[in-house]
């Protein structure tokens, strides 16, 4: 893919992905409600496009990239409220189905090759106030308990429809916690008490990890939709996983093959089917 979208480049993990993007060679336009630094850079400017992607008529203009960015081939849909906790329950469920109905029939009318779009690790059970069925927790542990992670779920069930008509291939990335650099600053204050990030199984995943997923799954060969989690190949924990475990979720079964402070959010599949490959480790900082 060469011409590609990013609807809500102007968010974290937006202008992360639309600086890699763009480094790797892709001709990048950000969509979204307000620019970002990118849009202002005199080094390499990003083309950016104001658009309110909960609305189709938008979205496909948007998507169309007029004269800004004509011939987009893929898109790379965040546009999102991103947490159950940015606003009421009903608005952040409306809004994300919305934007991603709107985005995905965009992509379909627009005959686009690829769309690569947020789903998130919410959908597997977060917040874990009620323990896991098992760990690591893979893709089929789908328990959604906020409106917020309902929405994702609709979104998955959405890409498999939109592709049995479409043909697109159409791909969801479940991010787990994105961190950029100043928020390893924060790490430390998590070590004293294990259930301060049990509500995520400890997991975090960095922005380079975030970056390589999301140009891996532009190009990887699958002709389906389909969801991966992307997270860290490790916790945010000193400690062993199999002690958080022992102390935060007694009961819960721990696979043979977790060792040391390997990720509770399994990423094998990534692994194996994009050729996901996490190297960066926050303890490198410590």
């Amino acid at each position: 893919m060469t011409r590609v979208a990013v609807t809500g480049g102007s968010g974290k993990a937006g202008q992360v992905i639309v600086r890699d993007l763009a480094a790797h060679g892709h001709e990048v336009l950000n969509i979204d409600l307000k620019p970002s630094p990118e849009s202002y850079s005199p080094e390499a400017p990003i083309p950016f496009l104001q658009a309110d992607v909960t609305d189709f008529g938008q979205a496909l203009e948007a998507l169309e990239g007029g004269s800004t960015l004509p011939g987009i081939e893929a898109v790379v849909h965040l546009a999102a409220i991103p947490s159950p906790a940015h606003a009421t329950a009903d608005r952040v469920f409306r809004t994300n189905v919305n934007s991603t109905y709107a985005v995905f029939a965009a992509a379909q009318r627009l005959k686009l090759r690829r769309v690569v779009w947020a789903s998130s690790e919410t959908t597997l059970g977060l917040p874990f106030t009620r323990p896991p069925e098992y760990v690591p927790v893979d893709e089929p542990h789908i328990r959604p308990e906020t409106s917020y992670a309902l929405s994702k779920v609709v979104g998955e069930e959405m890409a498999r429809q939109f592709h049995r008509w479409s043909g697109i291939p159409i791909i969801g990335l479940r991010f787990s916690n994105v961190m950029v650099l100043q928020d390893y600053e924060r790490f430390p204050g998590f070590q004293d008490d294990p259930r301060l990030r049990a509500w995520n199984l400890w997991g975090y995943v960095d922005e380079s990890h975030v970056a390589q997923s999301v140009r891996l799954a532009l190009d990887a060969d699958i002709d389906g939709a389909d969801s991966f989690i992307i997270a860290a190949a490790d916790t945010v924990m000193q400690r062993p996983s199999r002690e958080l475990m022992a102390e935060v979720f007694p009961d819960v079964p721990i696979a043979d093959r977790v060792t040391g402070n390997d990720s509770l959010l399994d990423i094998a599949k990534a692994r194996r089917v994009l050729g996901y490959d996490p190297q960066f480790s926050w303890r490198e900082l410590f």
